[in-house]
C-alpha cells in the first residue's frame, strides 16, 4: 500500500500528464496534454488570458479593457491613415504605389517571423497551395488599394473600403445561391447610393479625378471580400495561428510582387526614387507597416473580450475619424456632399450589423410604435374623463 501511495503521488505530480500504469507489467503509457497557450497566437495566450503586446489585459476590469482595447485601435489605425496619406503626398511618389506594398509585405513577413518566434509551436499547419492563393488575393487586395491611392482622395479611399458587403452579397447570390433578407438588401442598397454619392462629389471637386482609381479600389475590395472567407476556413481546417498566416502568406505575396515589379522594370525607378528619400518613404513605411499590424492585435483582443458587433462599431468609428482627419490634416476641396453620402454609408454599415445580430438587438417596430401611441392616447382620454 505505501508502494501505491508513492507511485500515485508520482504519476500526479506533473501536471497535464497522465501515467497509466499495470500491476502485472512494467510498461506503461504516458499521456502529455499541452497547453492552449502553446499552440494558440501570442495575441491571445489562452481562453481566459488577452494578452495584447506584452499586456495581460485579463488582470483588468471590462471597462478599462474597453479603454485599452479602443484607444489602442484607434491610436495604432489613426497614425496608420495618416502615414499612409503622408507617403503618398510626397511629390513624385504616387506612381509607386506597387513598390510601397512590397516594402510593406517585407516588413509584415519579419513581425510575423518574429511573432512566431515567441510561440512554441512553430510548425506550418496550412498547406502551401493555400498559402499561395491567400497570397494572391493579399496582393490584390492591399497593391491596388495602395495604388489607387495615386487617383482618388484617401476619404474616397476609405468610404469604399467600408463597403465590403456589397461584393460578398453578389458572390453569396451568385456562387452561393445564397438569399438575403430585405435589410441586408437595403444595407447593400444604402451602401451603393453613398458610394455613388462620394464618388461624384469627388470627381466635381477634385480637378484631378480619374475613373482608374475607382476600378482600383473596385478590384481590391472584390479581393477583399474574398480572403476573408479563405482565411478563415483554412485558419478552421487545420488550425493555423494568426503569426503563421502572417508570415507565409505576406512572405509568398512579397515574391509575387517582386517578381512583377522586375518583368514590368517598375522596380528600378522606385528604388532611386526612394534611395533619395528615405525618411519620407522607407522611414515612414516602417511606422505604416508597425502601427498597422499592432492595431489588428487590439481588434482581435476587442473580438475575444466584447465581441464582433461591439468591435464592427468601433472600427466604424476609427475609419469615420480618419476621414475627418484626413480633410484636417491635408488640403482637400470640400463639399458637404461627402457628409450626406458618408452618413448614407454609416447606415449601410449600421443594417448590415443589425441584420447578423437581430437577436441581441430588437429595435422597436412600427407597428409597436403605432399600438404604444394608441394605447398613451386611450390612457389620457380615460384620465380625463375621471
Amino acid at each position: 500500500e505505501k508502494q501505491t501511495e508513492d507511485s500515485n503521488s508520482t504519476e500526479c505530480s506533473e501536471p497535464g500528464t497522465m501515467d497509466l500504469k499495470f500491476p502485472s507489467s512494467r510498461k506503461y503509457i504516458s499521456i502529455s496534454v499541452p497547453s492552449k497557450s502553446q499552440t494558440m497566437s501570442p495575441h491571445i495566450k489562452s481562453v481566459d488570458d488577452v494578452v495584447v503586446l506584452g499586456m495581460n489585459l485579463s488582470k483588468f476590469s471590462k471597462p478599462t479593457q474597453f479603454f485599452i482595447c479602443v484607444s489602442g485601435v484607434f491610436m495604432f489605425y489613426l497614425i496608420y491613415g495618416y502615414l499612409q496619406e503622408l507617403i503618398f503626398s510626397v511629390e513624385g511618389f504616387k506612381p509607386f504605389g506597387w513598390y510601397l506594398t512590397l516594402v510593406q509585405f517585407g516588413f509584415y513577413s519579419i513581425f510575423g517571423l518574429i511573432e512566431l518566434q515567441l510561440i512554441q509551436d512553430k510548425r506550418r499547419r496550412i498547406p502551401g497551395k493555400t498559402y499561395m492563393i491567400i497570397a494572391f488575393l493579399t496582393v490584390g487586395t492591399m497593391g491596388l488599394s495602395n495604388t489607387s491611392l495615386g487617383y482618388l482622395n484617401y476619404p474616397t479611399q476609405v468610404i469604399f473600403k467600408c463597403c465590403k458587403l456589397i461584393p460578398v452579397m453578389i458572390g453569396g447570390v451568385f456562387i452561393q445561391g445564397k438569399r438575403y433578407n430585405i435589410v441586408d438588401v437595403s444595407a447593400a442598397l444604402c451602401m451603393s447610393l453613398g458610394l455613388i454619392w462620394f464618388t461624384l462629389a469627388d470627381s466635381t471637386v477634385a480637378p484631378n479625378f480619374n475613373l482608374t482609381g475607382v476600378v482600383l479600389i473596385s478590384l481590391a475590395l472584390c479581393a477583399d471580400a474574398v480572403i476573408g472567407n479563405v482565411q478563415e476556413k483554412a485558419m478552421k481546417l487545420h488550425n493555423g495561428s494568426n503569426s503563421e498566416m502572417v508570415l507565409y502568406s505576406y512572405s509568398i505575396g512579397f515574391v509575387y510582387i517582386l517578381f512583377g515589379l522586375t518583368c514590368t522594370s517598375g522596380l528600378s525607378p522606385a528604388v532611386t526614387f526612394c534611395s533619395k528619400h528615405p525618411v519620407q518613404t522607407y522611414g515612414y513605411a516602417f511606422l505604416f507597416s508597425l502601427t498597422g499590424y499592432f492595431g489588428i492585435s487590439f481588434v482581435l483582443a476587442l473580438i475575444k473580450i466584447f465581441g464582433a458587433l461591439l468591435a464592427v462599431t468601433v472600427t466604424t468609428g476609427r475609419k469615420a475619424m480618419t476621414i475627418v482627419l484626413s480633410f484636417l490634416f491635408f488640403a482637400k476641396p470640400f463639399t458637404l456632399q461627402y457628409v450626406w453620402s458618408g452618413l448614407l454609408v454609416v447606415l449601410g454599415i449600421f443594417l448590415n450589423v443589425y441584420s447578423k445580430n437581430m437577436d441581441k438587438i430588437k429595435l422597436p417596430s412600427l407597428l409597436g410604435l403605432w399600438k404604444k401611441s394608441v394605447e398613451e392616447r386611450k390612457s389620457r382620454t380615460l384620465s380625463q374623463t375621471v
